[in-house]
């Protein structure tokens, strides 16, 4: 009995030996785990967030386009951006998009500039009130003032009359870095002495933000095309232009020159001289106003709101890609037929159902009547001429007005947009859309919401109640058939 007992505490000891080691080995393994995570955790928390976070958001707001890296990735001088903010109140946004674009480049520096330290830094940049999150974009002696406003920007939709908001801070800073690194900008040339109407505030405000000088200029006063035109732009004349200017403007196109054209059709008919422009490379425009009668082809039950096919080229890929559309209204169609002088590329095209009423403005139905002509009809051409000058034509006296471009969501203007980068060579300049901030409601019918009710509230926990009892069952068999 007495060695019995001594084999017993010998064995009870011994358990408890394996049970010290077992449980210090435990606790050693638990600690090396615990201290690589905090390692792990350190390491990663180190790294900037462009290389820790994903963007999920339907508006990829902490994502930045293949413009700016285009823009970004040729810098080869400094650029310092100044963050101006007071401690606790920086943007998380606004913060996650700066450290991207340091990530871009080594020559893109964010520096923090807290008002309550410095509070005449500003001044030196702006008259404005500074907001916190305001920046400004310093390369050498050239600098931009970014406003908070600038970034958050809010706008009324003239088709609602809500307020929009969005977030337009990448478009800002690519196009201050663009600003700040580039002395010579390209410069626009607006025609007048036609009756030109002024260009509307939704297309200046974005050629402003490409860093276009747009300078007005009269082919009345001049001998010739100014030599430093990047682009010479006809907007919405409301008379021709003359046989003297018409052959100034031939010669530039076919010399090389650059030229974009927005015009409709008047109420006196087609501008001749102005038109006889594409005439030369095989475009021939149609009398009267363009609509179309398929239903997919115009808005608003408007049948002379054209809303056009758009064929794929550089000026309208990045729209089609987004499902946008452009609209043309009061148009005047066009044919195009084969010709020796260039390449013209059909950009926008109506239905077959399309015909022009030749009454024009004084059409009183929708209906094709006699003397209408039919179509189908091109509303916008690209044309390159053999001496390697381009146009860029649009029908349309007034589809970049502020209302219709909100009718197209903006489209009409980013289409003019690309179209003017296009010709001045700035194809990476091409408008970087603002990011909605607008919340977009899931909208699902009442037999709908009541399923998911029943699914959620009486499906998943009964499904979730029968697993739990089942696993209770089967542990408890499992402790007899053990036992």
């Amino acid at each position: 009995m007495k060695k019995f007992n001594e084999w017993k505490a010998s064995a009870q000891n011994a358990g408890s030996r394996l049970a010290f080691r077992g449980g210090t080995y435990s606790l050693m393994l638990t600690a090396v785990v615990l201290a690589i995570l905090i390692v792990v955790n350190i390491f990663v928390s180190a790294l900037p967030p462009a290389l820790t976070q994903y963007d999920i958001s339907a508006s990829k707001l902490y994502s930045i386009t293949s413009n700016t890296k285009v823009v970004v990735s040729a810098l080869d001088q400094d650029v310092t951006i100044y963050w101006i903010v007071q401690d606790g109140k920086e943007d998380s946004v606004i913060e996650n998009l700066l450290s991207k674009y340091e990530t871009l480049s080594d020559h893109i520096h964010v520096e923090k500039k807290n008002p309550d330290v410095f509070p005449t830094f500003a001044q030196q940049y702006t008259d404005e009130e500074v907001a916190n999150n305001s920046l400004v974009v310093e390369s050498g002696t050239r600098s931009r003032y970014i406003g908070y406003d600038d970034i958050y920007v809010e706008e009324t939709d003239l088709v609602t009359y809500s307020t929009d908001s969005s977030f337009d801070g990448e478009g800002a800073i690519t196009s201050a870095i663009d600003y700040v690194v580039n002395e010579d900008q390209p410069r626009v040339y607006v025609l007048e002495g036609h009756g030109e109407a002024e260009l509307p505030a939704s297309l200046s405000e974005q050629m402003e933000k490409e860093n276009m000088e747009v300078i007005s200029f009269s082919l009345l006063t001049e001998d010739a095309i100014p030599e430093d035109a990047d682009c010479i732009l006809i907007y919405a004349p409301a008379s021709d232009i003359s046989a003297e200017e018409q052959a100034m403007l031939s010669d530039y196109v076919a010399g090389g020159g650059k030229l974009m054209v927005s015009a409709g059709p008047t109420e006196d008919g087609i501008l001749e001289n102005l038109y006889s422009l594409l005439s030369d490379y095989g475009v021939e425009a149609v009398d009267g106003i363009v609509v179309d009668t398929d239903r997919d082809h115009y808005a608003f039950q408007l049948p002379y709101v054209l809303m056009p096919d758009m064929s794929s080229s550089d000026i309208t890929d990045s729209l089609i890609k987004e499902r946008y559309y452009a609209l043309m209204p009061i148009a005047t169609g066009l044919r195009v037929t084969e010709t020796d002088n260039g390449t013209v590329t059909e950009l926008l095209t109506t239905s077959e159902s399309a015909f022009s009423k030749i009454a024009g403005y004084d059409l009183t139905s929708y209906e094709k009547e006699e003397g209408d002509v039919d179509g189908p009809f091109t509303v916008a051409v690209s044309v390159e001429s053999a001496g390697g000058g381009e146009m860029i034509w649009f029908t349309s006296s007034v589809f970049l007005e502020d209302v219709y471009n909100a009718y197209s969501s903006g489209a009409n203007t980013d289409m003019a947009m690309n179209a003017l980068a296009s010709l001045i060579g700035e194809s990476e300049a091409m408008a970087i859309r603002s990011k909605s901030l607008n919340f977009d409601y899931l909208t699902i019918s009442d037999s709908t919401a009541s399923l998911l009710k029943t699914v959620m509230v009486g499906v998943f926990p009964l499904a979730y109640l029968g697993i739990g009892i089942a696993v209770v069952v089967w542990r408890r068999r499992q402790q007899h058939e053990t036992v």
